[in-house]
């Protein structure tokens, strides 16, 4: 970030690909001053861009449209069988269960199977957050993939072929505001262990998701819900300190979750808990710490 003129000009990037806001006069001058050092750079100017196999739309109601679908479909007609395409969910309920006894793929269909778990790791992140359960627990399975995984790729990308035209949409309603959701699955998996699912929002659509299962084993939903949050909130902090980067001051920075027993955890510490979760009292402090100090607030 530098100040231009007396408004913010800001430089990202990712990898080789560079991003640079501003008005047109600076934005020339940056490039020129890139191409002296770095030759045969192309540029692509206004609202529409087309980046890594997305088509990235600037809306005029200062949202992002983002659309993968001709990857998407790519993928899909490479594909080496037949999938449904009216599936109504990425994922059955059976998504954690993991047969170990289970058939296991032929080398060539293992290789496939890598493959599309990688390429949907990589649209999942950037268009279809709603693919990211099945996709994250998939991605689990590239070393020692079954049959049963097999089935489950296929009904995801049975769910992509009927959803195809679904866009991702983002935007801010406030800079100065921010909303967390977290939630957590009771012992889902073989393990035992639960699973955390969490976002980040400004107010329009998704900014940044997660679905991960949880790394220690817990005894209760209340404790569950507890190491959900700690597992999320670190990305709620790093938002926030991107924002103020940025120049703005956050004003609300909320976390909203379904377990009362956990807020209280949460914002108490060891007053609220037993001796029953002393165990766990790493991660209800790490989050309190946040709560004392003002910078997150947690609500029902």
């Amino acid at each position: 970030n530098k100040i231009v003129n007396g408004t913010q000009c800001t430089i990202t990037w990712y990898v080789d690909n560079a991003k640079i806001s501003k008005d047109e006069d600076v934005v020339t001058n940056i490039i020129n001053t890139l191409e002296e050092e770095y030759r045969d750079l192309k540029a692509s100017r206004g609202k529409n861009h087309i980046l890594l196999g997305m088509n990235i739309q600037i809306k005029d109601d200062r949202t992002v449209k983002v659309d993968t679908s001709v990857y998407l479909q790519e993928l899909s007609n490479a594909f080496s069988e037949s999938v449904a395409e009216k599936e109504s969910s990425p994922a059955a309920k059976e998504i954690f269960e993991v047969d170990g006894d289970g058939k296991k793929l032929d080398e060539n269909r293992a290789e496939l199977f890598h493959s599309y778990c990688a390429k949907l790791l990589w649209v999942m992140k950037r268009e279809r957050p709603d693919i990211e359960v099945p996709i994250s627990c998939l991605s689990t399975r590239v070393s020692d993939p079954s049959e049963e995984d097999w089935k489950k790729l296929k009904r995801v990308l049975g769910f992509i072929k009927g959803t195809i035209d679904d866009k991702r949409r983002m935007g801010i309603d406030d800079m100065c505001n921010i909303v967390t959701m977290t939630d957590a699955s009771h012992t889902v998996h073989k393990n035992m262990r639960s699973h955390t699912g969490g976002l980040v929002s400004l107010g329009n659509g998704i900014l940044h998701g997660k679905s991960l299962k949880q790394k220690l084993n817990t005894k209760s939903s209340t404790e569950s819900e507890l190491v959900g949050v700690s597992d999320y909130v670190p990305y709620t902090i790093w938002f926030k300190n991107f924002i103020k980067a940025q120049g703005y001051t956050v004003d609300k920075n909320i976390i909203y979750q379904d377990n009362a027993s956990a807020i209280k955890m949460e914002r108490n510490g060891r007053n609220s808990s037993t001796g029953n979760s002393r165990h766990v009292s790493i991660r209800y402090f790490f989050v309190k710490d946040r709560v004392d100090k003002g910078k997150i607030d947690i609500k029902y």
